[in-house]
């Protein structure tokens, strides 16, 4: 597997003239190719670790997928150099066979703060989710909502080395960690925790909360939806698109959670007093 963390000299410079030279730690950021059926369909830059997870995931988003049986097999590429050995930026996914594959490949590769570069048309864009939610009602406590962040940086063992990764931590109702992942993308961290609920076979995520360390966009509103989350919750703000999505998905969406306080934009009935 690729490593999530590199070191790297630097200098560090200081108001006064106190400047050293120190190694720095940071966050890994490569290329993976995803393959369905052998033939290319993305490029995503990402941190390694969890790469079957972000597979899973994006595929999820995408609605090409929503049960871990539609997804029998995944495995890293192998390559021929005199001899056979793991091509850890290579993965190849087979779908079952009653599950038809995307349209279209993505066209362009996906950066790390990109989660829908490549798609061919403005209607790609909104997906519809297969696991509709229901109308809202009370899940989580305000006081267990508010704690959340906190939790999920407790957890953050590469954002703790480099200061340079996204955290997407799924929770129960009552502050329970299920999973968090982290990555240099936002979206990617997403995709990460939602291909693990997949092949898990957790899908959809009913009485769960999404606790994001970023801002919410609309990208992460849908992926969200998509995985039948009823609750994202972000330490920063979301767009005007993420709010007008997550209210028209039911999804209840909070942002500027920290420091002990928070903004309920939809669907507030989610949280009790």
């Amino acid at each position: 597997m690729g490593r999530r963390t590199t070191r790297h000299p630097a200098l560090k410079v200081i108001a006064g003239g106190d400047n050293r030279r120190e190694v720095t730690t940071l966050a890994v950021e490569e290329p993976l190719e995803i393959r369905l059926s052998g033939e290319s369909y993305v490029v995503t830059m990402r941190t390694p670790g969890d790469d079957m997870d972000l597979a899973a995931g994006l595929m999820v988003s995408e609605g090409a997928i929503w049960d871990r049986e539609h997804l029998p097999l995944i495995q890293y590429c192998t390559t021929v150099s005199g001899r056979s050995e793991q091509d850890y930026n290579t993965l190849t996914l087979t779908l079952s066979p009653d599950v038809p594959e995307p349209r279209s490949s993505r066209a362009t590769t996906m950066t790390s703060a990109c989660g829908v570069c490549g798609v061919d048309s403005i209607d790609e864009v909104r997906r519809s989710t297969h696991f509709p939610l229901p109308a809202a009602a009370p899940l989580i406590p305000a006081e267990t909502l508010l704690a959340l962040p906190e939790l999920l940086q407790q957890h953050q063992k590469v954002f703790a080395r480099t200061g340079g990764v996204h955290a997407a931590g799924l929770f129960t109702a009552d502050g329970t960690l299920l999973c968090l992942r982290e990555d240099v993308g936002r979206h990617n961290a997403v995709d990460k925790v939602v291909g693990w609920a997949l092949r898990e076979g957790r899908l959809p995520l009913r009485d769960t909360i999404l606790q994001v360390s970023g801002r919410a966009s609309f990208e992460l509103v849908q992926k969200t939806s998509m995985a039948g989350i009823p609750v994202l919750s972000a330490v920063s703000a979301p767009s005007s698109l993420a709010v007008d999505l997550a209210l028209e998905s039911g999804v209840t969406l909070v942002g500027f959670s920290r420091d002990d306080r928070a903004t309920i934009y939809t669907h507030p009935e989610r949280v009790t007093d």
